[in-house]
């Protein structure tokens, strides 16, 4: 499907429940695009009772997904550098509007976002209203909560505590910040480095990736209750 911008049609994939009917959840991206993981935990979503939505915030760039394989990190941060913050928000948001006006949508929408998604999730909840944030190891953060020191929303963190890019005290800054605003959860994960919840990543950590989704599919069934 597409996503009407103020620039053009971006494209989006749909995962429905089921039921075919349920909230909304606007899924947004690693660095790595709309690659196979993105589109895993998106049907991980939509089994739950999630009507999903996952915009590729990278197509002003003409970039789907970053192929799986030994140099996907190197390629991935330069697609990420040449991308415009402001426009992916702008992106995003519009795309959390398109989710919110499906006839499919019959209760609440959240955003789930992991890694630049994690951020960009966040960016998103602070500058249009939605039901839930689940942000994992948002990058974007530690700069992010400097503007926008909170948001109204509740919200769900995951962090590792082995994450060289956002590293213990900088996690205990965050926490400080984000429980200025809405209800927070915030989970640091032993052994866990940045994009552990990634299957297809070198960093990858099952232990870890298995304990926040269990944290996040209970969370997310008590503050965006799917039929």
């Amino acid at each position: 499907m597409k996503v009407e911008t103020d620039d053009g049609a971006m494209p989006a994939h749909l995962w429905l429940p089921e039921t075919g009917r349920g909230p909304g959840i606007l899924l947004v991206q690693e660095i790595f695009g709309v690659s196979a993981y993105i589109r895993r935990r998106a049907a991980d979503l939509a089994a739950l009772g999630y009507v999903v939505l996952a915009p590729e915030i990278f197509w002003r760039l003409g970039v789907s997904e970053v192929a799986t394989g030994p140099d996907m990190l190197d390629e991935a941060l330069a697609v990420a550098g040449r991308a415009d913050w402001d426009l992916a928000v702008a992106d995003a948001t519009a795309a959390l509007s398109a989710l919110r006006e499906r006839a499919e949508v019959d209760a609440g929408v959240g955003v789930v976002g992991f890694c630049f998604g994690g951020g960009l999730a966040y960016a998103v909840a602070a500058g249009s209203p939605v039901d839930a944030l689940v942000s994992y190891y948002g990058s974007a953060l530690p700069s992010l909560i400097e503007a926008v020191p909170a948001i109204e929303a509740p919200s769900l963190h995951h962090f590792g505590d082995a994450d060289t890019y956002i590293p213990p005290e900088t996690v205990e800054k965050i926490r400080v910040s984000v429980s200025t605003g809405g209800p927070v959860e915030l989970h640091v994960h032993p052994g866990a480095g940045h994009a552990f919840d990634n299957d297809d990543f070198v960093a990858h950590h099952a232990e870890a990736s298995a304990a926040a989704w269990s944290i996040t599919e209970r969370w997310l069934a008590s503050t965006l209750p799917a039929a």
